[in-house]
């Protein structure tokens, strides 16, 4: 996986984003795929080598590991990041298509490169069709998001890492104890991987309700200026 090509990509498109988009980005490659990256892998590098249990019997330690670690939490929250990232590639389509279908009205007409050139920097207005491209985006971000924290809370009972797990399934001949190595730490970096998966949630919560209350007053203002110029028009006639 390339963070850095998608980081490129999102900071594409976060160059038509708000404020607190900007804010959510810095906090999704800072707080949650540098941390994966630099310390947590490294931190559940020894997650199965060092499950032990107390049998000796072939087969035991790896069906009980399968049985209380199903899925990674590294590859859960790499899968967490691909799929909270993928909405805003939604708004650089958008706002590519945009920028193709104007460049093709500037080159039916000669002698536009200055044109071409601030086509290519122009920060587009959320406003339109982009409004609700990005609004859907901010949607698919929470939803995301709360459902790979639900996930990880369901799959792993909390989260809390235990020091002592039990397991009583085949091949194993009878209840048997299994260690997990360093619980402290993995414990300590869950917590903080969900505590920022909260933050995006509520900088995305916020943003889109910064986008609706932006849009409703836009609709209020429009509304104004067409009742103030309907007034000034009956005067005018009068």
């Amino acid at each position: 996986m390339s963070w850095p090509a998608l980081y490129t990509q999102l900071v594409g498109a976060n160059r038509h984003a708000t404020s607190l988009g900007k804010i959510w980005l810095s906090v999704l490659f800072i707080f949650r795929v540098m941390v994966l990256v630099v310390a947590a892998e490294s931190v559940w590098g020894d997650e199965q080598s060092d499950f032990t249990c107390n049998t000796l019997q072939p087969g035991c330690e790896n069906v009980c590991y399968d049985q209380f670690f199903p899925v990674s939490h590294i590859r859960l929250w790499c899968l967490q990041l691909v799929f909270v990232s993928t909405p805003t590639l939604l708004v650089a389509m958008y706002v590519a298509y945009r920028n193709h279908r104007d460049k093709r009205k500037l080159l039916q007409v000669c002698g536009q490169d200055e044109e071409l050139e601030t086509l290519k920097k122009r920060r587009l207005p959320i406003a339109g069709a982009l409004w609700w491209t990005y609004a859907c985006s901010l949607v698919f971000r929470l939803l995301f998001e709360a459902g790979f924290m639900y996930a990880l809370y369901v799959v792993y009972d909390g989260f809390q890492m235990p020091r002592l797990v039990q397991c009583d399934q085949w091949p194993c001949p009878n209840l048997v104890d299994c260690f997990i190595s360093r619980p402290t730490e993995k414990t300590i970096f869950t917590v903080f991987m969900a505590t920022t998966s909260s933050i995006c949630m509520v900088l995305n919560m916020a943003e889109l309700v910064y986008l609706v209350i932006k849009a409703v007053s836009r609709k209020l203002g429009s509304r104004e200026k067409m009742r103030i110029r309907t007034n000034q028009k009956s005067l005018v006639s009068t």
